[in-house]
């Protein structure tokens, strides 16, 4: 190599520079020596694509250092590297074939290597712009672009929209390797497939869908891929992959505790295949089914995990993954402090500089913040800001989201606007046939908990039972598969919107069945362990039904449930909560 064509040492050397790092410093991250990467910077040395790599991650290069490494003698086929005027044996013409064949190959493992990297660390822009460069380098190989569009893929999606390009290049690579029996396309054509089952999933209405295909083709086809994966384990990369988008994929179609079996499937294939992608992919996807199926303490320890991969990828992307996730558990907790310093706080900015620098759906982050922002008022009573603010537009917004119709009407009654709350619960039901058209899991889940929050606030007030008559058979009858020790998660994540075995109660108490919604209570006990905002909340219910059941020592209960709620929604600052413990304990003092 001669020091004019030294493109990677020159940039190498300016990087260092601007971080601040002498070579001696550099050489001790990437673990060589001085003299050697001295060598590197003055073009006297060839870097090998690993050092290249270490580099990249520790001037926070986004790939352009992978990218500008000179390719691996070794890794070049011998007519490469024999060079101009050595042809190598083979007949005339031949050698120049294969040389042009290998430049192209070469090139567009550069450009998928700069992608990967680029995904790695966040900068998805970056990462989508090398992929579809490597797609375009690929042509008439489709092999080789089916790796380009399953790169593509991965990026985010608008929540709940279908992204249709994407559903175009892969049909299209599907299509292009009919045919090929090859192993190698045969394990393409299920990753592919997997892609194809979670795009197709997105879907959260008709509105959304990919015309006449809706989410139930989407875990049809996931069902498919993955009664089609070889149990063997052999490629790792294709077992996570598939594992990865069919969980998702079948995400609103199957219980939280088959989800958590292939989580943690997914987690153990991503130890054996050391990818940092789809490390990060199996813990995220683990705290999430955790949560869910009410393991909170289990979550928290793989939280720990995910923020030492945040850590060490510094992928932007994932940092914002793991605050999202400090403050779900901070909400979830009572840390209202700790977590408004987030979502009120430094989010914000932090949405700003995403948006502006990676190529992800700032919609994805908007949500996110929104949802943690509307959580954290609920939570302290102060959701009459909500309505003083943007962030009721913004709920209005995303009403083709299904959590955010529940979430609004939840708002109006918390402020006192029932009947508005009412007429938005009754037309919700009215266009979802009595709720009938909602999935059978993931996102109908925490969207009939909101909803039972609803039916409550509108059974405390009073004058409302027409309306409950109208919607509470619904409600309970889709919600009656999740009774039990499960915790409805909003978003992925974003926020715990509380048990399901405590829903289930409130609807019981809406109908005027206070001892069946006892029954309810005593299983909600569980998962209301592990959080005093959720306990607090779950004695005042129970008070309120045992003050419908006649019994020796159901009145005294009763109180003491109304003091212990009262005492922690005062130390807690849940005002909102005390607002509705004080009143019920002046009448129980009085009788």
């Amino acid at each position: 190599m001669t020091i004019e064509h030294n493109a990677f040492g020159t940039e190498l050397r300016r990087r260092r520079i601007a971080a601040g790092l002498s070579l001696g410093e550099l050489a001790r991250k990437v673990h060589c020596s001085r003299s050697f990467l001295s060598r590197v910077e003055t073009g006297l040395r060839r870097a090998s694509v690993e050092l290249a790599q270490l580099c990249d991650q520790v001037l926070d290069a986004k790939g352009a250092l992978t990218g500008l490494a000179p390719p691996s003698l070794d890794s070049l086929p011998k007519a490469v590297r024999s060079g101009p005027g050595r042809r190598a044996a083979g007949p005339a013409g031949g050698s120049e074939r294969r040389s042009a064949e290998a430049q192209r190959r070469h090139e567009f493992d550069r450009l998928l290597r700069r992608g990967d990297l680029s995904h790695t660390t966040g900068d998805m822009r970056e990462a989508d712009r090398h992929y579809r460069a490597a797609h375009r380098s690929a042509e008439g190989d489709p092999r080789a672009r089916a790796e380009a569009v399953i790169r593509m893929a991965r990026r985010w999606s608008d929540p709940g929209q279908v992204d249709h390009a994407l559903l175009h290049l892969i049909r299209d690579s599907l299509a292009a390797l009919q045919g090929d029996g090859g192993a190698e396309a045969a394990g393409l054509r299920l990753r592919l497939t997997a892609h194809l089952a979670k795009k197709v999933s997105m879907a959260v209405s008709e509105d959304t869908a990919a015309g006449r295909t809706g989410p139930e083709e989407g875990a049809r086809l996931a069902d498919d891929a993955l009664s089609r994966l070889p149990k063997d384990g052999r490629d790792d990369e294709v077992r996570c992959e598939v594992l990865t988008e069919c969980r998702w994929a079948r995400y609103d179609f199957t219980p939280a505790a088959d989800a958590l079996s292939l989580s943690q499937q997914l987690h153990d294939a991503a130890v054996r295949h050391d990818s940092a992608y789809f490390r990060g992919e199996a813990l995220m996807a683990l705290v999430i089914d955790q949560l869910r199926t009410g393991r909170v303490y289990s979550a928290m320890a793989t939280a720990s995990q995910y923020r030492k991969y945040a850590a060490d990828t510094r992928s932007a992307l994932a940092i914002w993954q793991r605050h999202t996730l400090d403050a779900l558990l901070d909400l979830w907790h009572g840390r209202f402090e700790g977590a408004a310093d987030w979502i009120l706080g430094e989010s914000p900015k932090y949405i700003e500089r995403l948006r502006a620098d990676l190529a992800v759906p700032a919609d994805n982050l908007r949500q996110t913040r929104l949802g943690q922002a509307f959580w954290l008022l609920r939570e302290q009573g102060r959701m009459a800001e909500l309505f003083a603010s943007d962030l009721a537009e913004d709920v209005e917004r995303h009403g083709y989201f299904p959590i955010w119709r529940a979430g609004l009407a939840l708002a109006l009654c918390e402020t006192g606007q029932h009947a508005e709350g009412a007429d938005l619960l009754v037309g919700f039901a009215a266009d979802t046939a009595a709720f009938s058209r909602f999935p059978p899991s993931g996102w109908a889940v925490p969207t009939l908990v909101v909803l039972a929050e609803v039916c409550a606030a509108l059974d405390v007030q009073g004058g409302y039972e027409a309306q409950l008559r109208e919607v509470l058979p619904g409600l309970r009858e889709r919600l009656a598969p999740h009774d039990g020790q499960q915790i409805a998660l909003a978003g992925w994540p974003t926020v715990l919107v509380g048990s399901t075995a405590r829903a289930c109660g409130l609807l019981a108490l809406a109908a005027g069945e206070p001892e069946t919604a006892l029954a309810h209570f005593r299983q909600a006990a569980v998962p209301a362990r592990s959080s005093q905002p959720e306990l607090a909340r779950l004695r005042l219910a129970r008070a309120r039904a045992l003050r419908g059941v006649a019994g020796p020592g159901n009145a005294a209960l009763a109180q003491r449930l109304l003091e212990e709620a009262l005492r922690s929604a005062e130390a807690y600052g849940m005002s909102g909560l005390a607002a509705q413990c004080r009143p019920l304990l002046e009448t129980t003092d009085r009788t």
